[in-house]
């Protein structure tokens, strides 16, 4: 029992920082508290209605500002009960349910448009609410009753949001800066090498974990920018610097993995890949602990971290022992040992921020100061973050006008035929349907699959026919088996709140084998007509955008490595220039990755020269990682005049031009390609000689390995131009 106890608390404890057991909890009592307080006092309310609203703005993840966030789920809340009166009073007539339908849709599509975080939350919702509404007309009185339930659960669930605000650790900035520590902690866990590392799955979960962090860095360096302009504080640099000190410390992670994949191709890693485990293990254990730290400002968490920091640089310390025991003064060993050191060397800064961030006389009280910036009631906060800008994405507005036609044609079947419950088709639809056609199909399948299990389970228990407070029970837990798993995996969401519909209905009225099928068939038939609006109106295709994606990707790291000859034949160090390149390659590798997986769910006829497309980002991506390892050696900022460095540097960025156009669907000739791959494959770089410095054993190890990298681009590119139909094509002729 205490080792199950143990391990609850542990899992409990690594969780604290994410989302989903909050949001079930919230999920949960937001709609639970209506439904039960309706059945206890027997109040003269719409329970449904108040429920639906309570657990709309409940299952809002809002950050920012505590006046930001009382703005936006005042603001959402208004909407959401307004589109309850516009369901139930337009629900008398066909015409005016289809006019109320373009309207809803319209203010739908405003609302992504003017705050894409939360846009779509407020369209789903307020979808849900204005369709169930829409299948119960009544008219102007009924609609009132529907206005105010809704409006008095959207109350509720904000003061659920509220009343969590001074006792969970949540303070905006600080939340933002801990989410950066936590993308760490997960970059960290896919950077642990194995016995007999699989290339491609790591690779691309490196890929996947590194874009995580660059958004969650950039995310809390936008929040700390805003804060530091509206008003200064002593916490707001030290929190800075812990936000900088992740960043800094992913950039060497990143370098130290580009070496560490040399030795991994060793023969004899196998003997040294134990001794990379205890590090990896102690550097997750202790990002996510700064993290906690961060957040939490408590002192028996600051206390572990210190303790995991000093036991993480003896690590650091013993691990470059072993190496270099092992490896000697080989180019590899000698990269990993000054990655360690500079990895090491971050460890006493992060202490001294950390600890700074945290005992601080003037935050010993009972709630957080931040809960008492609330010096406006006005909504001036949510104001200066929507986005006014009058043009909205081209994208955008296909997907509005995609989902504004289905869901009319949804809502003018179910209304013309009168279906019972019919607005579970175009409520299918609504959830279903996304920008990308990939991910509309993704959808598409949990949702169906979800339904189907969640269906037949929901059968079973009422087969057992349960009393009233067992199907409350089973309401809840449902209802927070949703919330947890909606940004999990959302099919087995799907399967909860199927449970939760099922369970709910038989309170009212008894459920039959019909009423089961009508509800799949509906989810079914949802589905696939959001599939075939994805693919029929106006569809957005990823092979289209991908080509001056990838043209951007490949520029960028022909201008980090311009920055880094230049570094290399005048003397300079890694400045604000060479990190603000490095960033910009960074930051265009996730762009492209992202693209690319969106056009691996495409359909077959779209995904023409997809190898092609994948084997051009990987290579680029691995690139931009050799290319951080010699930019973070620029240490001593004194010249290297090597003629073999500036001839490379010259030769590799006429080859990541020439790729850039290839890409963008430029004619390259072959011979001029060739020439390129023969000129690069030329280029030799001796070993260093004895006591060279850390510098040039990077350089050479590192554009040896780019050089490889590149002539394998450039016979894929070769090859690409060979086939009759170009597979990157121009956005024009797409």
């Amino acid at each position: 029992m205490n080792a199950l106890i143990a391990r609850w608390r542990d899992y409990v404890e690594e969780k604290r920082l994410q989302p989903d057991l909050s949001r079930a909890a919230r999920c949960t009592a937001g709609f639970m508290g209506p439904v039960i307080a309706a059945l206890w006092w027997e109040l003269p309310v719409e329970a449904t209605y108040a429920a639906m609203g309570a657990q709309v703005i409940a299952l809002v993840d809002v950050r920012g500002s505590y006046p930001l966030r009382l703005s936006l789920l005042l603001a959402m809340t208004a909407v959401l009960a307004g589109a309850a009166w516009l369901g139930s009073a337009a629900g008398v007539g066909l015409g005016s349910a289809l006019g109320a339908t373009l309207l809803l849709m319209l203010v739908s599509g405003l609302a992504r448009h003017l705050s894409p975080e939360y846009g779509a939350a407020l369209a789903n919702g307020s979808g849900l609410i204005f369709l169930i509404a829409l299948a119960h007309p009544g008219g102007h009185l009924l609609a009132d009753r529907h206005f105010l339930a809704t409006l008095g659960g959207g109350a509720w669930g904000l003061l659920i949001q509220i009343g969590l605000w001074p006792f969970r650790a949540q303070h905006p900035l600080r939340r933002a800066v801990a989410e950066s520590w936590l993308a760490l902690s997960d970059l960290v866990a896919s950077i642990t090498p194995e016995d007999r590392p699989g290339t491609g799955d790591r690779h691309l979960k490196l890929a996947e974990q590194q874009a995580a962090l660059r958004a969650a860095l950039d995310h809390a360096t936008a929040q700390l920018a805003t804060a530091t302009a509206s008003r200064s504080r002593p916490y707001l640099r030290q929190l800075e610097e812990l936000n900088l000190a992740a960043a800094r410390l992913g950039t060497r992670l990143l370098a130290f993995n580009a070496s560490l994949e040399t030795v991994m191709e060793r023969r004899d890693f196998a003997a040294l890949a134990p001794s990379f485990s205890p590090v990896f293990t102690s550097l997750t254990n202790t990002t996510r602990t700064i993290a906690l730290t961060v957040v939490s400002r408590q002192p028996s968490h600051l206390a572990t971290g210190e303790v995991r920091l000093r036991r993480l640089g003896h690590l650091l310390q013993a691990l470059q022992d072993r190496l270099q025991a092992q490896l000697g003064r080989a180019p590899d060993g000698v990269q990993l040992n000054f990655l360690l050191a500079q990895i090491n060397g971050l460890l006493p800064g992060v202490h001294r921020t950390l600890r700074a961030s945290v005992d601080r006389a003037d935050e010993h009280a009972a709630f957080s100061l931040e809960l008492f910036d609330l010096q406006t009631w006005t909504l001036r906060p949510l104001a200066s973050s929507l986005d006014f800008h009058w043009r909205p994405d081209p994208a955008l507005l296909r997907f509005v006008a995609r989902s504004t036609v289905v869901q009319l044609i949804g809502v003018g079947l179910f209304m013309l035929f009168g279906v019972e419950r019919g607005y579970w088709l175009p409520l299918t639809t609504l959830v279903v349907l996304q920008p990308e056609y990939g991910a509309t199909r993704l959808r598409a399948g949990q949702r169906v699959l979800g339904t189907l299990a969640g269906s037949l389970l929901a059968s079973l228990v009422l087969w057992l026919a349960p009393p009233p407070p067992v199907l409350l029970a089973i309401m809840a837990l449902t209802m927070a088996g949703f919330g947890f798993w909606l940004k999990r995996n959302y099919a087995i969401a799907v399967f909860f709140i199927t449970l939760f519909v099922v369970v709910l209905t038989e309170m009212s009225a008894p459920v039959t084998v019909d009423f089961t099928l009508r509800r799949m068939a509906a989810t079914a038939a949802g589905g696939l007509l959001a599939l075939l609006a994805a693919q029929l109106f106006w569809p957005v295709w990823e092979r289209s955008r991908f080509p001056a994606l990838l043209a951007a990707a490949l520029r960028a790291n022909r201008d980090l490595l311009r920055v880094l000859g230049e570094r290399l034949h005048a003397g300079g160090g890694y400045d604000a220039g060479a990190v603000a390149h490095k960033r910009a390659a960074e930051v265009a590798n996730s762009t492209v990755f992202a693209s690319l997986q969106r056009m691996m769910a495409e359909p077959k006829n779209q995904q023409a020269g997809l190898e092609e497309a994948a084997a051009l980002a990987n290579g680029n991506q691995r690139l931009t990682r050799a290319l951080t390892v010699v930019a973070l050696h620029l240490t001593t900022g004194a010249a290297l005049l090597r003629p073999e460095y500036a001839h490379f540097v010259r030769l590799a960025g006429e080859a990541l031009e020439a790729l850039a156009a290839v890409a963008e669907g430029a004619t390259q000739s072959a011979a001029a390609l060739a020439r390129l791959r023969t000129a690069l494959d030329e280029i030799a770089f001796p070993l260093p000689p004895p006591g060279a410095s850390a510098l040039e054993h990077s350089a050479s190890t590192q554009f040896a390995r780019c050089a490889t990298e590149l002539s394998a681009m450039l016979l894929e590119a070769r090859g690409t131009q060979a086939v009759t139909a170009p597979p990157f094509p121009t956005a024009a002729s797409a």
